[in-house]
């Protein structure tokens, strides 16, 4: 089989260099190490919209990964049938953007972006949390559990870039601080630029990233309202009321219109948003906007039709008014919240500022913790560990330490 030309040797070489290859391509090597690794599989237990474990059928990160990785791999296999840029020789590799999208979030933390919110508050004079930059510390930094310590996972500069949607670092980030890489991450901003070689790789979007955007966008945007409408948020009454409160042209209020013709009976309303992700994925054109020699990656752009962006817009911000600013969606948001400012603070009290001998930590984190040079880098590293729980992990831990009824010595932790 001939290798593909739209990949140079510049997009396939890896963080750190690997030891060897084998019948897989340097991307398959990518996907497989992320679909059998701990953060991938513990998005299982983190929230996506409502609280993992709350039913069965309601989305968590791992399955919201699922789905942006088939709606990202349709993405490409339309573009490449279509665009008149590719041939069988010259084409946007499916199985990179797969990995891209598979491990766009594995950086979240529990209790989905409110979690997020206050580790970045926790964290506020360490450099801030930021579930982007977290997904990126855990491919280069801390993917494995070594004997030797934490190390990443050797991601190739094409991997990488692509997980990559945001490039600048938290100190260059205007208040409120959000959307940014740890300032400790400017290495591999290096490496995606080749020290510099390519401002383009660091100014620009690849357009594997492009893709994986807008399948994560056509993935929440439309299934956070199917998982709201079966939870009974979205109802015909509150999409009327919603709209009522709202300013809303000609065409967005034919996308609600259309919403409540098909909203009377589950079965229409899931097929029609079903519908509406495959209309999202062929509403995409492709354009060539530059001609870099030493990569191809940041000479095309992802055009999603107007009108689709307009709609995937709307939806998003009826999830947000309906769903993700109800009381009941609120009230536990603020739990988890509260959860993770207890558990950070205890430990920190523990772990950064020694006010007390509890062993409250595994023994190899509090051992990291207690080696780490400075006390940034220790702060870091609590925050690692924080981040890493699944929502009921985190919520056990808090009910061992805080709740006096809860908990046993034989209990595993």
């Amino acid at each position: 089989m001939s290798q593909n030309q739209f990949y140079t040797t510049f997009d396939r070489e890896t963080f750190q260099g690997r030891s060897s290859t084998d019948y897989r391509t340097e991307f398959e090597r990518d996907r497989d190490r992320i679909i059998y690794c701990a953060a991938f599989r513990r998005l299982q237990g983190k929230t996506q919209v409502f609280m993992s474990g709350e039913y069965d059928f309601y989305r968590t990160r791992l399955t919201h990964s699922i789905e942006v990785s088939q709606i990202g791999r349709s993405i490409v296999n339309y573009v490449n049938q279509t665009a008149e840029y590719f041939t069988e020789e010259y084409y946007l590799d499916p199985v990179l953007v797969e990995v891209i999208s598979l491990a766009h979030d594995i950086g979240h933390p529990p209790f989905g972006h409110g979690g997020e919110k206050v580790l970045n508050i926790m964290m506020a004079e360490d450099g801030g949390f930021e579930g982007n930059a977290q997904t990126l510390r855990i491919l280069t930094e801390i993917f494995y559990d070594a004997r030797a310590g934490r190390r990443g996972m050797k991601p190739t500069r094409a991997f990488m870039d692509g997980v990559m949607k945001y490039k600048n670092l938290e100190q260059d980030t205007p208040e409120p601080k959000q959307k940014f890489l740890y300032n400790d991450q400017q290495r591999y901003l290096d490496f995606v630029s080749a020290n510099g070689s390519h401002p383009q790789a660091v100014s620009r979007q690849s357009i594997e990233c492009q893709i994986m955007d807008w399948a994560d966008d056509s993935a929440y945007s439309v299934n956070d309202l199917l998982d709201g409408y079966k939870a009974g948020f979205l109802t015909r009454r509150s999409i009327e009321e919603w709209a009522g409160d709202q300013e809303l042209d000609a065409g967005q209020s034919g996308v609600v219109e259309k919403l409540l013709e098909q909203i009377s009976t589950e079965a229409d309303f899931e097929i029609y948003l079903a519908n509406k992700v495959g209309e999202f994925i062929t509403s995409v054109s492709v354009k060539k906007t530059a001609d870099y020699d030493w990569s191809q990656r940041y000479n095309y752009a992802l055009s999603p039709g107007t009108e689709f962006q307009t709609e995937s817009r709307l939806y998003k911000q009826l999830a947000y008014d309906v769903i993700f600013q109800s009381p009941q969606i609120q009230q536990l948001e603020a739990k988890g919240g509260r959860i993770l400012k207890a558990l950070f603070t205890v430990l920190a009290d523990r772990y950064l500022r020694g006010q007390n001998t509890y062993e409250l930590l595994p023994s190899k984190v509090a051992r990291a913790i207690q080696q780490a040079p400075n006390d940034r880098g220790k702060a870091r590293l609590l925050c690692d560990h924080i981040a890493g729980m699944t929502d009921r992990y985190a919520i056990r831990i808090y009910k061992r330490i805080f709740d006096p009824e809860f908990g046993s010595i034989v209990d595993i932790i």
